[in-house]
This record gives structure tokens, sequence and C-alpha cells, in this order.
């Protein structure tokens, strides 16, 4: 016998006193045991997944080789080329794009004309293009922990203090470089207004090495991009394609800009220069210098050269007594330096970036810096010879 159902559809009065099976999801359900095999297998990868991924991905950095621009906020990278550079360098150069080599080719680099007159690869590029004081505080201290008991050349490019908003004072929210890289809460870094649950984010990814790898899987092969907004934009693309494990080889540079700064047509700049004792940046980069100084490394400061040629007069005035106050604390803190005098004004691109050949008249003034020698190459003042010198070139 068939009865009318509620919305009009007959039911076989068979089935009606069934029991009802209760409604639930399609969801596979896992038993404890199963859960368990489950934790396990993430907690693997949790913990094995960057170690044993760097067995798969190679990394061989080739002569003259400096991080890609493209990889440049790769810090997972950058950690494993600081173990690399450790492991077969006796000298590393930390910076920003002036000691990475923005306008010139990986040959014609600062550490590359290094090497020419040492005569040997001693010196590694370490810089990172758009690197500033507080960011490389940060880069050193999380993802530089390798490097330890070596000779370090840090620049300093007066530019991060040339007003109030390169050195990250003013009030205004302002997007500057490798914002994951600084003080995420104390200090307070005015400009810096990203939510909470960034600098929470940000600051966890620091200890953490599966989050750094991760954020080096989506850098190095996913165009900076989470997978969801990868796939939206590359619809036909397969995710696991994209994973070459391989990485970009280092960029011959920007050729086409290698030329001067007046022949670019760049007028001359009045810079607002900060005061070093109120400088957010100056107090970083000294927090720096501390940090390598405890790891025991020998440290080396090479401040500028700056284009004073691109400086106004009053400008001018103001840049040589912030960089007298900058020779000051470095004597009074036993800081090995050079401070070099400003370079032809054709051999600079900027206002901090030397061409090729700035890089080599640097290169040779290093050499012939007696701070230099006794610091870095180790060669002694009382037993130098004119022949020991001439074998470095």
């Amino acid at each position: 016998m068939q009865k009318l159902g509620i919305s009009g559809i007959r039911c076989d009065s068979r089935f009606a006193n069934e029991p009802k099976t209760p409604f639930s999801s399609n969801n596979i359900r896992l038993s404890g045991c199963e859960w368990l095999i489950v934790g396990i297998v993430c907690s693997a990868l949790f913990y094995l997944g960057p170690i044993l991924w760097e067995r798969f991905e190679k990394f061989e950095p080739e002569p003259a080789y400096r991080l890609p621009y493209n990889l440049s906020s790769d810090y997972w990278l950058y950690k494993r080329y600081c173990r690399w550079a450790c492991s077969r360098h006796e000298t590393l150069i930390i910076g920003d794009s002036v000691v990475w080599g923005h306008y010139v080719s990986k040959e014609h680099t600062l550490s590359q004309y290094l090497n020419q007159n040492a005569g040997q690869n001693q010196f590694a590029n370490m810089g990172v293009d758009g690197i500033h004081p507080a960011a490389l505080a940060g880069l050193l201290r999380y993802y530089g922990r390798d490097i330890s008991g070596k000779n370090v050349i840090i620049h300093l490019n007066p530019l991060w203090m040339s007003s109030k908003k390169h050195d990250l004072q003013i009030d205004k929210e302002f997007h500057f470089n490798h914002p994951k890289l600084v003080s995420q809460f104390i200090p307070k870094i005015p400009c810096y207004k990203d939510s909470y649950s960034k600098r929470i984010s940000a600051a966890v990814e620091r200890y953490i090495p599966f989050l750094s790898w991760t954020s080096h899987l989506k850098i190095a092969y996913f165009d900076n991009m989470d997978l969801p907004a990868w796939t939206m934009d590359n619809p036909y693309k397969n995710p696991l394609g994209a994973v070459t494990l391989e990485l970009p080889a280092s960029e011959k540079g920007n050729q086409e800009e290698h030329v001067s700064w007046t022949e670019k047509g760049i007028a001359k700049d009045d810079f607002q220069w900060v005061e070093l004792t109120t400088s957010l940046q100056w107090s970083f980069f000294r927090q720096t210098i501390d940090l390598l100084k405890a790891r025991n490394n020998t440290v080396f400061v090479l401040v500028g050269p700056f284009n004073e040629h691109m400086l106004k007069t009053e400008s001018h005035n103001a840049y040589r007594k912030m960089k007298n106050e900058i020779e000051i604390w470095l004597r009074q803190n036993n800081v090995a330096y050079y401070i070099p005098p400003a370079l032809p004004s054709e051999l600079y691109r900027d206002a901090s970036h030397p061409l090729a050949e700035g890089y080599a008249i640097l290169a040779g003034q290093l050499f012939e810096n007696q701070s230099f020698k006794s610091n870095i190459l180790h060669i002694s003042r009382d037993f130098a010879s004119p022949d020991l010198f001439l074998s470095l070139y």
C-alpha cells in the first residue's frame, strides 16, 4: 500500500518501519590509530622537509655568485648561502645593493675586484639588494648564524640616513624593503603599520625552518604567490611542474644602465640628513656590529663612498659632519674601518652606486689601507715588504 508523503510523493509503506540512517557528511572518518599515523607523517614533514629538500634542490654557486635579484627576499636560501660561503671563503662582504652591484655584472662587483687583487677567491659577495640597516640586523641575527669566526666587511651606505623617510622615522605609513626582517614590536618603527597578524607571522617564521622553507618555495617557484593564487593565475599549469628543483643563476646586472649620473641627467640634490643621535638606521647598524663581534668575527666597516658630487653645498656640509661623527664612534669603539674619499664624479651611477671602474678603484684603495691589510689580509706593518704587496696584484 502506498501513502502520500508530505511533499506529495507516494511512499511505500513496506519501508516505513525500517530504522533510519542518521545523516552525516561524506568525509572519511579516521580512527585514533589512523590519526596517530597522520600526526607522525605531518611531524616528519614539518621537521625533515627543509633538511631533505637541500638534498634534492641543487645549489652549487658559480664563481662570482651573488644572490639572484628575484630571490632577494628568500631568507631561507640566504641562510643556505651563508653556510656555503662560510665553508669556502675567508672573508664575507655584507651590505645592500652597493655590495651586490646593482648596475654592474657579477664579474665587476667589489668582491670580484678584491679577489683579483688577492689572486684567489677569498671574498664572497653576501650583498642583498634593497637591504637597509634595520633589515640587515634581522637578516644576520636570524638567518646568518653560520657567520662566526670569519672576516666580515660590512658596508654602511649613508643613503639610508639621508632623510627621515629613509631612516624610517616618519609617522606616516611607508612601505620599505624587507619588512619581515625588521623589529616587529620593540623597538617600534613609526612608519611600519602592518597588522598584528602579519607581524606575528613574520616573527614566528624566523624560528621555524618549515615556514621559511615554504616561503622559499613560493618565491623560487611560484612567483612569490601561495598555491591557490598561483593556480588562479596559471589555470592550465601543473603546480608540480613548476617545482623544477633548479634555482636561477646570478643575473648579469643592468648593463643598459651602466652610465654615469650626469649622463642620465640627474640633478644635484639637497639631502636632509638625520642626526646620528636620533637615527634608527644607525642604531641598528651599531647593533649589527655588536652581534658580529659577539659571534667572534673580525669586523671591518666600509663607509660609502657616497657621491658627494651630487650634494648641494648645505647638504654637503651636513654630510661631512655626519661622516666625522661616524668615524669618531668607530674609533672610540675600536672598530676597524675605512672611509674612502669620493670617487671621480663620472664613476657614479647615482647617489651611492659606483660603476665598474669605481669598484676597481675602491678595491685598490682597500688593499693599500693599513687597517684593511692588518685586519682582513692579516699583513703586519712590521713584516710588510714591497715584494709581498706586488704579489697581491
